[in-house]
């Protein structure tokens, strides 16, 4: 069964120091239809969104350079933020409840289904309009 590209003409910016994860998340992304532009440390990452103002960015917690942490609070002082999905392979809860308080739109312990990853970006880039209501986080 050939599935719509349900993210055709949306660019997402992907940030991992992880070239294997990082590859499979461009395809993944690349496969639904986004235009992806992929970075592999925290500076690179702001100086990215800022050049390219993404629709979502798909983020990792730990990064070379500048934390994803730092990242999503630089991202979320913007008024109008893109998406923003966390993935990170850290289990600490506190992670997760601080990356919430930070706007985080989704949070991901990897290894995640790289399927229930895009579903879940397609879900809050159709919701975007409506952002008063944020998805929940997952883990």
């Amino acid at each position: 069964m050939i599935q719509s590209q349900r993210l055709q003409g949306r660019s997402v910016l992907i940030v991992d120091d992880d070239q294997d994860i990082l590859s499979s998340i461009d395809l993944a992304m690349r496969a639904e239809g986004a235009l992806t532009t992929i970075v592999t440390d925290g500076n690179t990452a702001v100086s990215a969104w800022h050049a390219g103002n993404p629709d979502a960015v798909v983020l990792d917690m730990m990064l070379p350079r500048r934390s994803g942490f730092l990242v999503l609070e630089k991202i979320m002082e913007h008024p109008d933020p893109p998406v923003v999905v966390m993935v990170t392979a850290n289990q600490g809860k506190r992670h997760q409840q601080y990356a919430q308080n930070l706007g985080v739109h989704a949070y991901f312990t990897k290894p995640m289904p790289l399927k229930r990853l895009v579903d879940t970006l397609v879900k809050l880039l159709e919701g975007r309009a409506n952002r008063t209501t944020a998805a929940p986080a997952e883990g």
